[in-house]
């Protein structure tokens, strides 16, 4: 045994457990999130049960149960709940009742005793409504224009029909909206500013100025007639929206109208086989990830805050990359090797500890009120006093984050730096080649890796922070995306989303809690996976620079 301990063998084997131990830790972490997050767009079955309470009179109960426990009854009776005195636990089920517009509660809890079987009727009907959440209940007519169309066992077939043309009428309103009329009001506001740097301009003769003025009318004339003939586009989408109604009844036996143009989609889950329940899911994942978030984040898509996500790190990688590499080379190739140059070093040491909240005041008190704020009063002074750089935006949220991970990557490329071989840099200045020669065409090649290296371990922090961006630029929900079709087309003064505040906003700010959940679970996977595909292109990129510069040194 003292032989085998001395080999090594042992820790070995150690070591290996370990790696295999936080291995299958970090899969299971993976699963139990996918599980709970993307598990959530599985249509599940619909449930209908009678409860008996203590008092004798039945309640019907209708939804999709979510959850159960099985409590201490002392618990239970400590809420102020009554339960026989023999009974030691109690198993309750959290229903998904939605009707949130008829009842006031979208989940309530409801105790297992005096509850009768549950019921799987085929007919009931799940609506993913645009407002108030989802709906339960049984069709019992479509209405359109106040006439009935169908009723009774063809409400569904038809209903479905009419939901996807409402659904490609709300796309039309959209596109009009956020891209045509988007595009007008964007060009009208350079009108009202082109206006307003006119009068601030004393230099402009009167000619001048009045001709300038004529054109900004004749320009405004224009954009009001495309307004307008949007306007109408408008006006008559939203009429046909309108027109279809349904007629449903709630659990409870009441008959609600409900607008066709504020379904979603329209399902039947106790009526549907794998496959139409496969095509659900599908449907209902493309759009978490495609479409834009709804009931205060709740509902709907992520895909402006990926996008956000996406084009913060770019923007932080193009600004930290040059800076990183240029303060690392001046550092170990140029810098007189002094203690002044070792206590930069410690310096920039210590920086990558400090918390990043105090990267985002600083952040906010430097980029944003002193840097930005000049930016508006040299650049933009007819927009004041509505800042325009002068507010939390792209820039300064990219700006922020390199600053925080700028030591990652003067680190990691000093470090790449130092472990060229002093013979090639001889044999290069042998040959005739100048330090700068030798520098640029040499070593940093063949430091690259390492500079790649710097900037995953980069990408992977920044994607990740919350606190800075909560100060420099990320809100809860963004009117626009930074990249658009109007000029200059990339718009960094503008607001994002980010993954990461998302999740925070949705896990903790919601006035929904249990219909955050699994979309919190969702979200946080894409977060992780997002990262995942950005460091392996960034691995991908340095393995092809390591066997460039690999085949060319030999």
């Amino acid at each position: 045994m003292r032989e085998w301990f001395k080999s090594g063998a042992p820790w070995v084997w150690l070591n290996a457990g370990a790696v295999t131990l936080s291995m299958v830790m970090v899969v299971g972490l993976l699963v139990l999130i996918a599980v709970r997050g993307f598990g959530h767009f599985w249509p599940a079955a619909v449930v209908e049960t009678t409860i008996t309470q203590p008092d004798g009179s039945q309640i019907t109960v209708l939804g999709q149960v979510t959850r159960s426990q099985t409590l201490p009854a002392s618990v239970i009776r400590d809420a102020g709940i009554e339960v026989a005195p023999e009974v030691t636990f109690v198993t309750r089920h959290l229903f998904k009742q939605g009707n949130r517009d008829v009842t006031g509660r979208d989940f309530v809890w409801y105790l297992q005793d005096g509850m009768d079987a549950w019921r799987y009727p085929a007919e009931v009907i799940m609506l993913e409504r645009r407002e108030w959440g989802n709906f339960y209940g049984y069709p019992v007519s479509l209405l359109e224009d106040g006439r009935v169309v169908t009723q009774g066992d063809e409400v569904f077939s038809e209903l479905r029909t009419r939901v996807k043309r409402a659904n490609d009428l709300h796309e039309r309103i959209h596109h009009i909206e956020r891209y045509e009329i988007g595009a007008v009001n964007f060009r009208m506001e350079r009108v009202r500013l082109g206006e307003r740097r006119l009068d601030l301009d004393d230099r402009i003769g009167d000619t001048e100025r009045a001709n300038r003025l004529a054109a900004f009318a004749e320009q405004r004339e224009a954009l009001n007639q495309e307004y307008r003939s949007y306007q109408q586009n408008l006006d008559a989408l939203y009429r046909d929206l309108r027109r279809d109604v349904l007629v449903a009844r709630t659990m409870d036996d009441r008959e609600i109208q409900i607008p066709v143009g504020h379904i979603v989609r329209a399902s039947q889950p106790n009526n549907m086989n794998v496959l139409q329940k496969s095509a659900y899911y599908l449907d209902r994942f493309w759009e978490f990830f495609s479409g834009y978030p709804r009931e205060a984040n709740t509902e709907g898509g992520i895909f402006p805050a990926i996008f956000g996500t996406v084009t913060m790190v770019l923007v932080m990688s193009i600004i930290v990359t040059p800076f990183g590499v240029l303060a690392a080379i001046y550092l170990r190739e140029y810098a007189k090797q002094g203690p002044l140059l070792r206590m930069i070093r410690v310096s920039v040491y210590n920086l990558a500890g400090v918390p990043s909240i105090v990267f985002g005041v600083f952040g906010l008190g430097f980029f944003v009120y002193v840097m930005g704020g000049s930016i508006d009063r040299m650049f933009y002074p007819e927009a004041l006093p509505a800042p325009t750089f002068g507010t939390p935006g792209l820039m300064w949220a990219s700006l922020t984050l390199a600053l925080l991970t700028l030591p990652v990557v003067i680190v990691a490329t000093e470090e790449g730096l130092a472990r060229i071989p002093s013979t090639i840099r001889q044999g290069s200045l042998a040959l005739g080649a100048t330090k700068a020669e030798t520098l640029w065409r040499v070593v940093v090649p063949l430091a690259t890796p390492a500079m790649m290296t710097g900037l995953i371990l980069a990408i992977a922090r920044a994607a990740g922070e919350v606190a800075p961006l909560m100060l420099v630029g990320v809100v809860k929900l963004a009117p626009n995306l930074p990249i658009d079709g109007n000029f200059p087309f990339i718009h960094l003064e503008r607001k994002i989303m980010h993954l990461g505040f998302h999740i925070y906003d949705v896990g903790f700010q919601s006035p929904n809690v249990e219909a955050a959940r699994p979309l919190v679970y969702a979200t946080a996977l894409t977060l992780v996976m997002l990262i995942i595909v950005l460091n392996l292109t960034a691995i991908g990129i340095r393995n092809h620079l390591r066997e460039k510069y690999r085949g060319e040194s030999d």
